[in-house]
Formats: C-alpha cells, structure tokens, sequence
C-alpha cells in the first residue's frame, strides 16, 4: 500500500507519496484545485491520505474520497505527528515528508470533520455574525457623526437605532450625509430580521436545541451556535470538561513539582462561542428570573471572593458543561432546589 500527505494550502500545495519501506513515489507541488488533485489521484490504487486540518481540509477530502482514496485530517497540533521534522528548517516540502512518515507509521490524531448539517449551520451563524457587526459599526460611525454637530441619539437596540433617529430633529445638511447609512442600516435590519427568522425557526424544531434553550441566559442563537461548533458530544467522551477546555473556558496552567500555578483562561477554539457564552452569563448575572437564581447566587458568591470578571468567565464554563450535559442526556435545564 502506498502512503499519501498533502501540506494544504490556499493556492499551491505540496503532495508527497510514499511506498510501505518509506521510499518516495511521488514529489510535486501542485495547484490546489480539483483538477490538479485529479492529475495525481486519479488512477492510482487506493491510499491513505493524511493532511492538517484547515480551511480547505474539508472539500479537499470530500473529493479525494469520491475518487476512492481513505483520507485522515489530522490535528496539527499533535506534535509527534512532525517528530521527523526539525523546526529549525521548515519547508511546504518538509512538511509534507513529515505527514507522509506519519501516514506510513500511524503518528498522528485525527481531528474531528464536522457534519454537513454543522458545516451549513456554522455559515448561516458567520453570516448573521459578520452582518451584526457591520451594523455595530454604521451605528457608531453614525452616532460619531452626530455627536459632532452635538446631537445625541438614545441608547436602546441596534435594531431600533433608526425608530430613535426619527426622533432627532437633524438640519438638513445631516439628513442628506446620514442618507447612506440609513440605507444600509435598512437593509441590514430586513436582513437580520429574515436570518433570524430562519434559525428561530430551526430552533423551534430540533430536539436538542428546545434542551439546550432551558438553560438560564440561553437563547436560539447561543444553543444552535454550541451545537455547530460543537456538532458531537460523543466526540469529547461525554465530557463536559473537556468540551469547556475544548471552548478554551480552563485556566491555563504552568506546574511543576511542588510548584502549581493556575492562570488566565487558555482562550483556545472558538472565539465566537466564547464570547456568547460569557454574554450568557452575563444576563445570568443580572436576571431576576427564578430558573436561574442558583446560578446567580453561586456566581455572586464566587465574585465576593474572585471578583467580578472571574466569576462571569467561570460562571461561562459552568453553563458550557450544562450545555454539554444536557445535548448529551437530552433533557432539559433544571435548576436546583433553593438552600434553605
């Protein structure tokens, strides 16, 4: 059998082939396009493909495998999958070498290819994400621009920022400049407003995301956005520990010996995830809803001693392994019984 790694770029990429003693069939830097995988794939008896994961790893492998191929996308931080490689002198070509070795001997560790259906969700969640930031910017370019003529417009949502515009009585000379804006502002908004139709509405109908939307602080766009990211359980063991680690909500750690230290979160993975996590714990902190009254209580307790901010990001983690728990057992959120 023959052995195959691919050092995947955006525009050129490197293949390496390699025979069961380690000799090298096949040395070439390629185009990365389906035709040019085609020039070197297609013909050849089935092998076993290795490459990092990446943002191109996916469709790459979706089509080596339609041409018969078994393909392994590996973690690229798994560091004995590159024990043959010296840092010291790293090339696309050395590179590959290493990931050939590794495919030939079985040094390496797979890194998880998300589901279809998670693929999907994920750039429905990055759309509506990049357009909510977008609309974040027209607003405070919009408001900059009126503060300079020391107009001011009431804070609220950034969905109705344009209801409270209509309240200003603006000079006509600003009434033309904020014209675009409010253009786009529009169209955005009817933009949004269509997204977020769209998952309500596949939140109202999954299972796991009406168990997940029990939780205190969790709405349709936190719950879809874990489960997308996330897309297994059974891919962390059932662990909610290690899917908060996963998220990169664990302290960082630097220990030896007799020597333990414990640092600032290790702000691995999704950051997007993160960030709506603590934004949960954030209308946790200061709901007044029964449901999440425990979680409230454990927080505020923690912050008395740790302080406010390590409270939220370690309340974050905790509701990450209630999420985790609760997509793992399908059920729903329940809040403790109140101490007496």
């Amino acid at each position: 059998m023959e052995y195959g790694a691919i050092d995947l770029h955006k525009r050129r990429s490197q293949i390496r082939i390699i025979g069961e003693d380690g000799g090298v069939v096949l040395d070439r830097r390629v185009d990365t396009s389906r035709a040019e995988f085609d020039r070197v794939f297609v013909g050849r008896p089935a092998l076993r493909v290795v490459m990092e994961s990446s943002t191109e790893s996916e469709w790459v492998a979706q089509h080596l495998e339609t041409r018969g191929h078994e393909v392994i996308v590996v973690d690229p931080n798994y560091a004995p999958t590159y024990g043959a490689r010296t840092r010291k002198v790293k090339t696309d070509k050395r590179d590959a070498a290493a990931l050939a070795e590794a495919c030939r001997t079985g040094v390496y560790r797979r890194a998880h290819r998300a589901s279809a259906a998670a693929r999907a969700l994920r750039r429905t969640l990055r759309v509506r994400q990049q357009l909510v930031r977008q609309r974040a910017g027209l607003i405070t370019l919009l408001r900059a621009l009126l503060r300079q003529d020391g107009i001011a417009v009431a804070s609220g949502s950034a969905e109705r920022m344009l209801t409270r515009l209509d309240r200003v009585s603006l000079p006509p000379a600003l009434v033309a400049m904020v014209a675009p804006l409010r253009a786009v502002l529009t169209q955005l908004n009817a933009t949004l407003a269509a997204i977020e139709e769209t998952l309500e509405a596949r939140a109202t109908d999954d299972a796991v995301t009406q168990h997940l939307m029990t939780t205190p602080g969790v709405g349709p766009v936190v719950a879809l956005t874990f489960q997308a990211v996330l897309d297994d359980p059974a891919r962390f063991g059932g662990s909610a520990a290690r899917a908060s680690a996963f998220i990169g909500l664990v302290p960082s750690e630097d220990s030896s010996a007799e020597r333990h230290h414990k640092g600032a979160i290790t702000k691995a993975g999704p950051r997007d995830l993160r960030a709506l996590l603590v934004q949960a714990s954030w209308v946790i902190w200061r709901g007044k809803r029964p449901g999440g009254a425990a979680l409230r209580a454990w927080a505020h307790a923690l912050a008395e001693r740790r302080g406010r901010r390590v409270a939220i990001v370690a309340l974050a983690r905790r509701v990450s392994r209630i999420l985790l728990a609760l997509w793992r057992d399908r059920q729903d959120f329940c809040a403790p019984p109140a101490r007496a």
